[in-house]
């Protein structure tokens, strides 16, 4: 029987497996450690945090749409000191690799949480969430310009040093998102995160009215997969170098490894989870049977394979 090294690298850190937790849809892991040990997946990436805590946005802030749904959360979150102080023993505990994914406002707040990183053992990456709106410039997200994206990394990489890898998690609200990947990558990201939610809204023709509080929220379910396959595959075109943390709509093997294939190095499961919190793990063993299915021995010869022989 065939044999597959199912590991993969970011940056200096290496994981088991290739299957991670999306930010925003497990916490910190807590609510699916019931359902398997968190060492199965390659990484829990944890909700965004920020600096304070935050209640996030007026309720109703989800809707399911055909093959999605959309969240208005508002990165709802306990905040940098009491995730420090219960989320991340809890996870050196259950020996979880850890992925923590930060958000912030404004350029400071990124650099305030990553210097508030840099000391913290049983961290194996930070996220880097820079789709998030940015006060100090009329509410813009970071994400949608290559200036503000990189004012954003080099803080975080001036705070935090050089020993921890640091994934850029882009938005694909944009018209060029390879450009935005490369401002990134040269100011000194080890990893992308493709691709995050889309901006989108329900009106419901009842009370003929948005059906979300905040009126917009994002999209994400199996209704964007071809969106991120599509900026996945754009990106590591351009970059083949760069692991990229791959997301959206994935909600099974095939679907993960048509991503791979696109070019990611990492699969990151996050609304398949809320129907089955089996997700992960069913994605994670139905993609390497079906890499051994196809004659993989490493992993990682799968990744960007669809890029073989194209002109």
């Amino acid at each position: 029987m065939s044999t597959l090294d199912f590991s993969t690298k970011i940056g200096s850190k290496r994981f088991s497996n290739p299957i991670f937790t999306a930010s925003g849809c497990a916490s910190s892991g807590q609510e699916l450690s019931q359902f398997f040990p968190l060492t199965d997946l390659g990484a829990i990436v944890t909700k965004s945090i920020m600096t304070k805590a935050r209640t996030g946005r007026m309720t109703p802030r989800m809707a399911e749409t055909p093959s999605g749904m959309l969240n208005s959360i508002g990165l709802q979150g306990p905040g940098i000191d009491a995730f420090l102080e219960n989320d991340i023993p809890w996870l050196v505990e259950q020996k979880a690799k850890v992925i923590v994914s930060i958000a912030g406002e404004s350029v400071d707040e990124y650099g305030v949480l990553s210097r508030r990183l840099r000391a913290v053992s049983g961290i194996s990456a930070v996220e880097v969430n820079i789709s998030c709106p940015n006060v100090e410039n009329r509410g813009q997200v970071f994400a949608c310009h290559p200036d503000t994206s990189v004012a954003v990394i080099e803080s975080v990489r001036r705070n935090i040093g050089g020993e921890l890898p640091i994934i850029a998690k882009l938005s694909p609200d944009v018209t060029d998102i390879v450009e935005i990947a490369h401002a990134v990558i040269n100011a000194g990201v080890d990893g992308l995160a493709l691709i995050n939610t889309l901006l989108g809204m329900v009106i419901d023709t009842t009370t003929m009215r948005p059906k979300l509080a905040g009126k917009t929220g994002g999209l994400s379910g199996p209704a964007i997969r071809p969106v991120a396959v599509r900026a996945i595959y754009q990106v590591h075109q351009a970059f083949p170098n760069i692991p990229i943390v791959g997301m959206g709509g994935v909600s099974n093997g095939r679907d993960a490894l048509e991503l791979v294939l696109a070019g990611a190095s990492a699969i990151s499961v996050g609304t398949a989870s809320f129907g089955n919190p089996m997700a992960a793990i069913n994605i994670k063993n139905q993609l390497s049977e079906l890499l051994i299915q196809r004659g993989f021995n490493d992993f990682r010869d799968a990744i960007g394979f669809a890029h073989r022989g194209v002109q």
